[in-house]
């Protein structure tokens, strides 16, 4: 009798035990979940961060371009006055 109740009760302490292990694995697999999460976060955002540095190099190509065009504006403008200097020397 007494022996039964003893291999009953080592029956239900293992039973709690595994249940501890199993409750302990599903927090260690939550813990990785939440940790690929994070990381999922962080690709993203260095992704952006990587985006707005190429929006902001495009921008910057793009005024260069823009201050190109206006040098080239004003030699125009150089070269029209210089003609016109021309045509009033020969007068």
């Amino acid at each position: 009798m007494e022996k039964r109740r003893e291999r009953e009760r080592g029956r239900e302490r293992r039973g709690r035990e595994r249940e501890r292990e199993r409750e302990r694995e599903r927090e260690r697999e939550r813990e990785r979940e939440r940790e690929r999460e994070r990381e999922r976060e962080r690709e993203e955002r260095e992704r952006e961060r990587e985006r707005e540095r190429e929006r902001e190099r495009e921008r910057e190509r793009e005024r260069e371009r823009e201050r190109e065009r206006e040098r080239e504006r004003e030699r125009e403008r150089e070269r029209e006055r210089e003609r016109e200097r021309e045509r009033e020397r020969e007068l």
